[in-house]
């Protein structure tokens, strides 16, 4: 009778994580090489993003797309904020919410463009929040960060990795 309790418990947290928030792609898969297309050496476009199992008391989504092995230190490739919770689809090449300063300096997406020819991380991190934000323009990814800590209902972070071409 214990295995049985024991498997019952096992198919419950199974349940629950299957159910649990996340950021994910259909063109990327976490701890893979990003697609060129994605890159400044491709399209310099944005990949399809979803996010899946979106809290139902979710006031609005964000995102963010960093590298944090850039020779610079951390680089900020994207951020973006008050998406709305219904919008759980991101098109490729789409802006689905407010923009925040990448660190290129521009209210866009800024693909990863390395210059060496080491592998880089990028980080993508999804987030589902109690409230629409109300936030300044110029704002970056680390004053985004402040702004949500104590709104966050949700998380999700996945990582991928590209390496400059060698022509």
């Amino acid at each position: 009778m214990a295995a049985a309790v024991l498997c019952l418990a096992c198919a419950a947290s199974q349940a629950a994580d299957e159910q649990k928030f996340q950021l994910v792609s259909p063109e990327l898969k976490s701890d893979q090489e990003i697609p060129s297309k994605y890159t400044c050496f491709g399209g310099d476009i944005n990949p399809p993003l979803e996010f899946q199992n979106v809290p139902p008391e979710t006031k609005s989504l964000a995102l963010t797309i960093h590298s944090p092995d850039a020779p610079e230190g951390t680089w900020v490739h994207w951020v973006v904020y008050n998406i709305a919770p219904t919008k759980t689809l991101i098109a490729e090449n789409s802006v689905p919410g407010y923009q925040a300063f990448n660190d290129s300096g521009k209210y866009n997406y800024f693909g990863p463009c390395p210059a060496d020819e080491k592998d880089h991380t990028f980080v993508f991190r999804g987030f589902a929040l109690k409230t629409i934000l109300e936030i300044d323009e110029g704002m970056t990814m680390k004053d985004l960060e402040k702004v949500m800590r104590s709104q966050i209902l949700a998380k999700s972070e996945w990582t991928a990795s590209y390496r400059k071409p060698i022509w």
